[in-house]
């Protein structure tokens, strides 16, 4: 599947007829479920923070930072995890890290207090960042072109299934049992997966002699660049932004870790990060296209939720079951996906994607406080297609003509996009989410006056069918019609932003053909290259 973007004369990392052993293969889906439990933590507290709060007796302003923490921490993991795994090897990263994460998530399982939850959800996003590019890397290394139709639908089903079916997961377990077996249901798993990956990598050495050049300059400044760019993407809505002086601590500290991170990157010998990857247009392109494709997967998943909870008053495994469609949509995609991509031009799956979601988001600018699971039914659908159609062709032109000794740093650079794209989609979203209710609250509050004979109407009639139970029924009609002015409000700047969604990837079609033509090599079915 990658070939299909090689150029001629670029290096893959073995021959496209080489036999596969099967210890790399076991070791290598050890990992994809290593990646998986990593990704899907990301969003399984999503629809439980609720009971977290409650469990905790944590306050409103405290228990986002339950997920907050994880995604700084695994944000600045992600990047650095190429040259841990250069510098250690990726059997032993991949084993620390299975490891540790099986670890923190028994901590999580176990706090007591909303600080040592925050703390060992930190932990825990941190260590699960280094299984994700690894994952990325061990596919584009071991497996010839042959056999990345099957391997590259695998990721990248995981990559968008596991964020999506997060809630579903969160929902379930935390209505079925209570918010611990959230992090519970790591250690089993987590313990199989670290036994099998150490025992079973092998795909390359370590290389300890790099340890002496490590940029340490280089890390700090990356994580204050990173951490303190997602701290002010989650937190700058909640606080309006430049008017809250964190926020403007957090974006000087952005300006500073970001001069000083550039600048170590280009002068060392060994930065922390290896940014020349971006000097590869595929790679480059592909990058851009995840980051956009991280607005999409995660703003979504962030949207139904919270229509389905603040519109449709679902609790969490009622909201789970609804969007448990787009994870089942990408599962059915995947094969059909992987066999495309063997015969048809990948910037017309790319294309073919971006409409699918397009169309997915247009037909939610229709949406009304009655949608249900079967109004959702087909924009779910057409999302989770649309993913899977474009996050394959996407991680192959991106990764598939990179030299193997590029592609550890690499495949950390281009998830890191992914997850940036979500960070910066939801600051936008919540954003516009905001903004655009507050406008429509006003206008549609300006019809609700004493010249409006028909608004009048309808507070005297609520207010006297209150008024007979003894209650003040002029002030519980004008309670009630405000909420009915704030539910509309909602929905409205609901379709304003699946408007906005519609048009970026509607947009993206165009964009697409301005790359050129991937590449087809002779080896990329079956013979060697």
């Amino acid at each position: 599947m990658a070939g299909a973007t090689a150029v001629a004369g670029a290096p893959l990392a073995m021959p496209a007829d080489q036999p596969m052993d099967r210890r790399k293969i076991i070791a290598f889906f050890a990992m994809v479920f290593g990646m998986f439990m990593s990704i899907l933590d990301i969003q399984i507290v999503s629809a439980s923070l609720a009971e977290i709060q409650a469990g905790l007796s944590a306050g409103s302003d405290e228990i986002a930072w339950v997920q907050t923490s994880y995604l700084i921490a695994e944000v600045i993991m992600i990047p650095l995890s190429g040259t841990l795994a250069r510098i250690i090897s990726t059997r032993y990263l991949f084993a620390i890290c299975a490891a540790g994460f099986t670890i923190a998530s028994a901590l999580c399982a176990t706090a007591t207090s909303i600080e040592e939850m925050i703390v060992f959800r930190a932990l825990q996003g941190f260590i699960g960042g280094g299984m994700i590019p690894s994952v990325f890397a061990a596919a584009f290394t071991i497996f010839p072109p042959s056999k990345r139709s099957i391997v590259s639908p695998i990721i990248g089903l995981v990559a968008t299934l596991a964020p999506t079916i997060g809630p579903t997961v969160g929902g379930y377990l935390s209505n079925s049992f209570s918010w611990h077996w959230l992090f519970l249901v790591n250690i089993i798993p987590g313990i199989i997966v670290t036994a099998v990956t150490f025992t079973m990598i092998d795909f390359d050495k370590p290389q300890l002699q790099l340890m002496k050049k490590f940029d340490w300059w280089g890390l700090v400044s990356m994580g204050v660049f990173l951490g303190s760019l997602e701290y002010v993407l989650e937190e700058g809505n909640n606080k309006d932004w430049f008017s809250d002086e964190h926020i403007v601590i957090g974006t000087v500290f952005i300006v500073v870790g970001a001069v000083v991170f550039f600048w170590r990157a280009f002068k060392v010998e060994f930065p922390v990060v290896d940014l020349r990857a971006f000097g590869n247009a595929n790679f480059a392109f592909g990058s851009l296209f995840s980051f956009i494709m991280g607005v999409g997967l995660y703003g979504l998943t962030y949207l139904y939720p919270l229509y389905l909870g603040r519109i449709r008053h679902y609790d969490s495994l009622m909201i789970g079951e609804t969007m448990f469609v787009s994870g089942i949509a990408m599962f059915v995609s995947a094969p059909i996906v992987g066999r495309l991509s063997n015969s048809v031009d990948l910037r017309v799956m790319m294309a073919v994607g971006f409409g699918a979601f397009a169309m997915g988001t247009w037909l939610m600018t229709g949406i009304t406080s009655d949608w249900d699971f079967w109004e959702l039914f087909l924009p779910q659908i057409l999302r989770g297609f649309g993913m899977m159609m474009c996050m394959v062709p996407i991680s192959n032109i991106a990764l598939g003509t990179l030299a193997p000794q590029r592609i550890q740093g690499a495949s950390g650079l281009f998830n890191l996009t992914r997850n940036l794209g979500g960070a910066v989609g939801l600051a936008l979203i919540n954003t516009a989410l905001t903004q655009r209710s507050d406008e429509h609250y006003a206008r549609l509050a300006e019809h609700v006056n004493y010249g409006n004979p028909a608004a009048l109407n309808w507070l005297d009639n609520v207010g006297a069918n209150y008024n007979s139970f003894g209650l003040d029924g002029s002030a519980v009609a004008l309670q009630k019609i405000s909420g009915i002015i704030t539910q509309q409000a909602w929905l409205l700047s609901f379709m304003d932003v699946f408007f906005i969604l519609t048009a970026l990837f509607g947009s993206l079609i165009f964009f697409v053909f301005l790359i050129a033509k991937p590449a087809r090599p002779a080896g990329a079915g079956g013979g060697g290259h």
